[in-house]
């Protein structure tokens, strides 16, 4: 099918041809799309949509457009994705974790996108190690130490990189078939045998309600099934920071000290051990996540995670000694300044939106392409909902590069915070599981 036939198939809503599907996303790799083309097909599906199949098939063809991972380990391939959020440093928990149980996580992460955190921002934190590696030397990590927390190589669906660019600048960043096949793309031309996805909603995630969230995580099963990848997915709440940082190198510090100290009640241990159990037992390891979630934790209290985390560490080009002397590793800002509630009462809300923007402003993240982070910048001991404060109580540290910058944001997290008399219910932090 031309494809120009393709988008007028497309915008009047008619079945496209798989092979198609397959043959644009490949034309736009090589460059045969037009941008003005690519455009006008992304915007058609913006507005149309397209079956599952044709979704399907476009994930496919933009997986191939470039290499496709291939691995011979005595164990699954395992992976999880997260839509992203505030205080979100699971995956620098979970893939060690996977490797003290034997299984293969070669995570290929992202930077900080938008509001939310970056895992490859909170790893780069750490002195010396850098997660740019080549395929040869990624694949040596995966088998001596069985994770690795790398970018992407440079020819890693190289559609989506080009498709992308071209949705940030037409509108259609928002179209939930697009995000499916950009998100799922990457993943699956890792070589994977399982997937787990975390699917955030709330104030602090992209997708802010329940509805929206299920849409795009059914979306993204079916798709990544029909690919061939087993997937399952997690629907979990961002109303709040997962962990109590926000920010690189002070995230960093808070799961150094869930390998220190885990406490499987904590928000940020209990996702953990939950997307972890999921993809066990969906990979076959386990039978039951009962089973699975307590063999995740026992890794995690027996120290065996730490090493695996420390080993990785090392193989990325960090410090040898990190795990034993973290404190004196990673970087600290030279400005600490407490912000104190505005009111007695218990925390309502908190918009988790401002306190990820917070961070980017602080340096932590990027307000436009090509800016340097500042890793040591942040936010620490964020009080949680439901907890009680007095006025002048202290509900989160800044820690900046100087005062101007941490007074600015002491004005913002207190206009984030919202304290009142009400009482708070607790909601769950898993809202729904999506399984094949």
């Amino acid at each position: 099918m031309d494809v120009r036939d393709l988008i007028i198939a497309i915008r009047d809503g008619r079945t496209v041809p798989a092979d198609a599907m397959r043959d644009v996303a490949g034309g736009i790799a090589d460059g045969r799309v037009t941008d003005a083309q690519a455009g006008a097909f992304a915007m058609a599906t913006l507005l149309k949509g397209l079956s599952t199949e044709a979704r399907v098939a476009l994930t496919e063809g933009m997986r191939d457009s470039g290499d496709v991972m291939r691995w011979d380990l005595p164990g699954p391939v395992l992976d999880k994705h997260s839509t992203g959020g505030i205080g979100d440093c699971v995956s620098l928990l979970l893939a060690p974790i996977l490797a003290a149980l034997g299984v293969f996580n070669p995570m290929i992460s992202g930077r900080g996108l938008g509001h939310t955190g970056g895992t490859l921002d909170k790893l780069e934190a750490i002195p010396g190690l850098r997660t740019v590696v080549d395929e040869t030397r990624l694949h040596e990590i995966v088998r001596q130490t069985g994770c690795a927390i790398v970018s992407a190589t440079g020819n890693l669906a190289p559609a989506d990189r080009r498709l992308y660019a071209i949705r940030d600048v037409t509108g259609t960043v928002e179209s939930v078939d697009l995000i499916t096949a950009s998100i799922l793309s990457k993943k699956l031309a890792a070589g994977l045998d399982a997937l787990v996805l975390d699917v955030k909603v709330g104030t602090g995630a992209f997708m802010e309600t329940p509805e929206d969230a299920r849409v795009l995580a059914r979306s993204l099963v079916s798709t990544a099934n029909g690919a061939g990848c087993a997937t399952s997915a997690l629907i979990t709440d961002m109303n709040e920071p997962l962990a109590s940082a926000a920010g690189n190198a002070v995230e960093v510090a808070v799961c150094m000290d869930a390998f220190e100290s885990p406490d499987p009640e904590s928000r940020l241990v209990s996702v953990t051990l939950d997307l972890i159990a999921d993809l066990l037992v969906l990979a076959g390891v386990y039978e039951h996540v009962d089973v699975a979630r307590a063999a995740a934790f026992q890794v995690l209290q027996d120290g065996s995670a730490a090493d695996r985390f420390g080993r990785m560490v090392s193989d990325l080009g960090g410090p040898r000694d990190f795990m034993e002397s973290w404190r004196t590793h990673l970087p600290r800002s030279p400005v600490r300044v407490d912000v104190p509630s505005v009111a007695d009462g218990r925390v309502q809300s908190i918009n988790g939106r401002a306190i990820g923007n917070t961070v980017v402003r602080l340096g932590g993240g990027r307000l436009r392409d090509g800016d340097q982070i500042d890793p040591a910048v942040g936010l620490t001991e964020l009080v949680p909902i439901g907890a009680s404060v007095s006025a002048g109580d202290p509900v989160a540290v800044v820690h900046a590069a100087n005062y101007d910058a941490a007074h600015l944001a002491v004005d913002a997290v207190q206009a984030a915070y919202r304290v009142g008399s009400e009482p708070v219910e607790q909601g769950a932090l898993v809202l729904d599981r999506l399984r094949p």
